[in-house]
């Protein structure tokens, strides 16, 4: 089969591989028909994620059909339609009985798929743990509505539920990328009064203002966020922050557009470690919730899809074929011709 393996040292190749086999019974074989790129793959191509294992495929984020379940899996079967969990978990640890998979003790726990396990940017693909990672997708919802299920709108859905707001906050999303846009998304149905995207990118900006994913657009550079932010606040600040961005300089806007006592969900996955200027932030009494994503809420997520209280299909502004794959990375990694998310076709 085809598949995009990472090298090393900034490479990563379109490659035949052998199809996968069933290796545990708690295993299942997935036949992938629709994959994307995700920002972390890039992350991995350029040596920023140490745990990635030379040799591995890439990707973490896609759906596909059930060919073969080993003998323990009980909850999907050969022949459904199933959206991917970007973390893989025993559910049986002390951190799964708590929620938190994104640190399952298993070896093949937590963001395993595409770094260091064989992802889905492949023909077939075997998930470890099938009962636990993977959600049935409904007749009515489409492999592109279902695509970011179990990543960027995990990661959006969980920012979301652990960012504390309250009917009638001010929002600030910083970075509207993939990742940002699926916050800003989450973050309505807590029913804040404003929510306010930053980001350089004024194309990715318009189109959280055209969805209405956001209330307020400001542009670093030309605007002040930290201004303009205390103006509309009556000089008090966001009651919770996201920052999505992973910027040199985004997590120090973090805490300063902050109010005292708000929250600030770090998200982003930095490249570079960040300072905590603790003097200069004493009294603001802040609490910082970090990554990465806890995918305990796939089924909840995909229940609020299918009945259209969130729609992802809007961040796909492109399509290719995974022989075009190579050229899609190129295009994503530079963010040529304003895209957002691929949709990268494997079968019908």
């Amino acid at each position: 089969m085809k598949a995009v393996v990472y090298r090393g040292n900034g490479r990563i190749a379109l490659e035949e591989r052998p199809r996968p086999e069933i290796i545990d019974e708690k295993d299942a074989i997935i036949q992938v028909t629709l994959t994307t790129i995700c920002s972390s793959d890039i992350h991995i191509r350029h040596g920023a994620v140490p745990r990635a294992v030379p040799g591995v495929i890439l990707g973490h984020e896609f759906v596909g059909r059930v060919v073969e379940t080993g003998s323990a899996v009980k909850k999907v079967k050969p022949g459904e339609r199933v959206a991917v969990n970007v973390e893989t978990f025993c559910g049986e640890c002390y951190f799964c009985r708590r929620g938190f998979v994104n640190n399952c003790t298993d070896e093949n726990g937590g963001w395993a798929l595409g770094c260091r396990i064989d992802g889905g940017q492949a023909e077939y693909v075997r998930i470890p743990f099938a009962d636990n990672g993977l959600t049935v997708i409904p007749d009515h919802v489409t492999d592109e509505q279902a695509l970011f299920n179990g990543d960027i709108l995990s990661t959006g859905y969980w920012a979301a539920k652990i960012g504390e707001i309250k009917p009638a906050d001010t929002v600030a999303v910083i970075g509207a990328g993939p990742t940002g846009l699926c916050t800003m998304l989450c973050a309505r149905l807590y029913t804040p009064a404003k929510i306010i995207a930053i980001d350089t990118d004024e194309y990715r900006l318009r189109l959280a203002k055209e969805k209405g994913l956001a209330d307020m657009i400001l542009v670093p550079g030309r605007d002040d966020p930290e201004e303009v932010i205390r103006k509309v606040t009556d000089g008090r600040g966001a009651d919770t922050v996201f920052e999505v961005a992973g910027g040199g300089d985004t997590f120090q806007t973090a805490w300063k557009i902050a109010r005292p006592n708000a929250v600030v969900v770090v998200v982003a996955m930095y490249e570079e470690p960040q300072t905590i200027p603790l003097p200069d932030m004493y009294g603001k009494n802040l609490v910082f919730k970090t990554g990465g994503v806890d995918g305990s809420f796939c089924q909840e997520i995909m229940d609020l899809t299918a009945c259209g209280k969130l729609d992802t299909e809007f961040l796909i502004t492109h399509r290719c074929s995974l022989e075009e794959i190579m050229e899609a990375y190129d295009v994503f990694e530079n963010r040529k011709d304003h895209v957002i998310k691929y949709a990268v076709k494997i079968r019908g």
